[in-house]
């Protein structure tokens, strides 16, 4: 069975940091071989991607709004992914997933619908 499990969110003021990770298990998952994303979800609004990386590590995206802000990794030993958050903002409150994507030969974020593993969330509250 697959889990996909989110911790480290929590409450912080603007300008603080925050690191989210994921922890993955199962054994048909493939961790090392998939495209992995960090979505998150506001209340009220559509859930968006806001990170992804390649499973070599090579390739990463970000939406433009955490650039320069957010770090994504991953540790494929530990099938483990994370979310490094710096200059937090309010507007960076909401629902913090952790997704992993079909498994599709070269590299793209993807869009949310080429997700097929999703985690439970994190609450990453950002107060001003």
């Amino acid at each position: 069975q697959v889990q996909l499990v989110e911790s480290g969110g929590g409450l912080v003021q603007a300008g603080g940091s925050l690191n989210v990770s994921c922890a993955v298990s199962g054994r048909t998952f493939s961790f090392s071989s998939r495209t992995m994303g960090w979505f998150r979800q506001a209340p009220g609004k559509e859930r968006e991607i806001v990170a992804a990386i390649y499973w070599t590590g090579t390739n990463i995206a970000y939406i433009d709004s955490v650039k320069s802000r957010f770090t994504i990794s991953r540790d494929n030993a530990k099938n483990s992914l994370y979310l490094q958050m710096n200059s937090l903002k309010p507007e960076d409150t909401a629902v913090y997933y952790c997704a992993g994507r079909r498994l599709i030969r070269g590299w793209g974020p993807g869009s949310r619908n080429e997700y097929e593993y999703w985690g439970q969330g994190t609450q990453v509250t950002v107060s001003s």
